[in-house]
């Protein structure tokens, strides 16, 4: 890919690279509890690594395997499945005005490669909407850098899996290597709310049925990020308000 791009856009795609790379261990991490877990579930190794490659959602893959081993109908595995990846509707929306210029299967390829991680980093960068020089080739480099890890980590998992015991408790290891990464991304007082109030509305609803838990505590991030960005914005119009009439 950057082989055809002009020399900005080059230097735009490997700036996405690095952006990205802090987070490769981790995504690794992750991937290979992916995998594993798949491989010693009741799927077949090409139906694992089918999913990898078709899925490509850690959170989801492993939220339906419990729900194929007790073999389920399949309208529940899929609704499980939409239901942890709602989160991908509010990621979606944050990025239709930066790519709405795109034709339908580049739009369509975003969001296949978008990621948790990938969205929070390009946010994280404050584009302009609409078109911007370099923006898109640098959210390119950091979902190649992203997609690569995870399929070769989720691969290894898949094929290695008989090499890993049981009682290593990867699982533990995947989900710490991922917290530094989501603390990082905390970069004001909305999204410190959104994030508190995510995790406590998560640990209260952790044994509802079929994963309800995650998009209920999406939906209430979002509305406690919201509430509190229209709170901090009366403050200010408040504080601008009586420094007007302390000059007069």
């Amino acid at each position: 890919m950057p082989a055809h791009l002009s020399e900005p856009d080059r230097r735009a795609f490997h700036e996405g690279l690095r952006t990205y790379s802090p987070t490769l261990m981790a995504i690794f991490s992750w991937g290979l509890v992916t995998g594993i877990a798949m491989s010693k579930s009741v799927m077949t190794v090409p139906q694992a690594l089918g999913m990898s490659l078709l899925v490509y959602a850690g959170s989801s893959q492993l939220a339906v395997l419990p729900l194929l081993a007790a073999k389920l109908p399949i309208w529940t595995v899929l609704l499980t499945a939409a239901m942890v990846n709602t989160r991908f509707v509010i990621f979606s929306a944050g990025l239709a005005p930066h790519f709405a210029y795109l034709p339908l299967w580049r739009r369509l390829l975003v969001g296949y490669f978008n990621g948790d991680i990938i969205y929070l980093l390009f946010q994280k960068k404050a584009f302009a909407t609409g078109y911007v020089p370099g923006k898109e080739p640098f959210f390119w480099g950091m979902a190649v850098a992203s997609w690569v890890s995870w399929q070769v980590s989720s691969i290894i998992g898949i094929l290695l899996a008989s090499l890993f015991p049981d009682n290593w408790g990867l699982g533990l290891a995947g989900t710490l290597a991922l917290i530094p990464i989501m603390v990082s991304a905390i970069a004001n007082r909305s999204t410190l709310a959104a994030v508190a109030v995510a995790g406590v509305v998560s640990l209260l609803l952790f044994d509802l049925p079929y994963r309800l838990a995650l998009p209920l505590a999406v939906v209430a991030a979002i509305a406690a990020g919201s509430a509190t960005d229209l709170i901090v914005e009366r403050a200010d119009l408040r504080r601008i308000r009586n420094r007007a009439g302390d000059s007069q």
